[in-house]
């Protein structure tokens, strides 16, 4: 099983995508760009776990080469973030199809229900240790 779709193209002379691929072109990630997006790595996994269980199929992330929304599920989000740590570079757009919004919400709901699914936890530990 691959981790991500097979190139139609690999190996073929006539790949449209051949005079795209830069390699080598884009610097690599620093050493901070490298921690950040293994840090939102872990913080899907989090997101994921609480929020799925509620209906939330992925991520609305805001473009900003375009300005439109970009809805992406975790395994495509995922995808996309291990390519970045790979290549040092972002894939191509590549949203999911034909998503409903209501199933998706933004990093920074994410992060807040997690931070609130924490604080509940934690504060129910305390009070259980008066």
């Amino acid at each position: 099983m691959h981790e991500e779709p097979i190139d139609p193209f690999a190996g073929d002379p006539a790949d449209p995508s051949a005079e795209l691929d830069d390699s080598g072109s884009e610097d690599p990630l620093t050493a901070a760009e490298r921690q950040d997006v293994l840090e939102d790595l872990a913080d899907l996994e989090i997101y994921q776990a609480l929020l799925t269980a509620i209906g939330v199929r992925g991520l609305v992330i805001e473009c900003e080469d375009c300005h439109e929304p970009h809805y992406f599920d975790w395994d495509l989000l995922r995808g996309n973030l291990k390519h970045l740590l790979t290549s040092g570079r972002p894939r191509v757009h590549e949203p999911a199809f034909d998503p409903d919004p209501d199933h998706y919400v933004t990093w920074e709901y994410a992060r807040g229900y997690a931070d609130g699914v924490h604080d509940a936890l934690a504060s129910a530990t305390d009070d259980g240790e008066s």
